[in-house]
C-alpha cells in the first residue's frame, strides 16, 4: 500500500533514485529532464522546498512502506487560487491504481488544505493512460496544446461536494 507524503527534506535520496530508475519509461510518454536534473538534483530539491514553503508549489511522494518512492503528484505554478498537476509512476507500479488515487488525494488537498479553486493539467494526446487518469479525478477537456513537439489536451477541474 503506497502512503501520499508531503515531499521532504529526507526525500532526497529515495526520490533521486525513482527519477533515475524510470528515467527510460518516463521519456517514453513526457520529456526527458535532462542530465543537469540529475547532477544538480540536491540544490534544486532544497530550491523547491524553499519554494514549497513560500506556497508557489505543492509536491507529495507516493511511498511504499520501505521508503521508496513509488510515485509523485505534484501542483506547481500556484497563482490567484489555481495551479498545474503533474504526476509520475514508476514503471514497477503502473497499472495499480497509484496514479488515480494519487491523483484524487492531491486534488482534495487542493480544495482543502490549500485553498485552490481549480487545477490545470496537459497530456500528450497519445498518452491514453494519463487521460484515463484525468478523466477518473474529475478532469475535463479544455483544448489543445503542444507538449515538446507533440499534439496534447489540456484539462481543468474545479472542485466538487466529494472534494470537501
Amino acid at each position: 500500500m503506497a502512503v501520499l507524503e508531503r515531499l521532504r527534506h529526507d526525500h532526497a535520496p529515495a526520490l533521486l533514485a525513482f527519477e533515475r530508475e524510470n528515467r527510460a519509461y518516463f521519456a517514453a510518454s513526457v520529456p526527458d529532464r535532462g542530465d543537469d536534473y540529475f547532477s544538480g538534483f540536491d540544490a534544486r530539491h532544497s530550491e523547491l522546498l524553499a519554494d514549497q514553503t513560500a506556497g508557489i508549489l505543492h509536491f507529495h511522494v507516493l511511498t511504499d512502506s520501505d521508503g521508496a518512492v513509488l510515485g509523485r503528484v505534484n501542483l506547481v505554478d500556484v497563482a490567484d487560487g489555481s495551479a498545474e498537476l503533474g504526476y509520475r509512476i514508476a514503471e514497477r507500479a503502473s497499472g495499480r491504481g497509484l496514479a488515480t488515487s494519487g491523483v484524487r488525494s492531491v486534488c482534495g488537498l487542493a480544495f482543502t488544505d490549500y485553498d485552490l479553486t481549480s487545477l490545470r493539467a496537459m497530456t500528450t494526446l497519445d498518452n491514453t493512460g494519463s487521460r484515463a487518469v484525468l478523466a477518473r479525478t474529475g478532469f475535463v477537456e479544455a483544448g489543445t496544446t503542444t507538449l515538446s513537439g507533440r499534439p496534447g489536451l489540456r484539462f481543468t477541474r474545479r472542485p466538487t461536494d466529494a472534494d470537501r
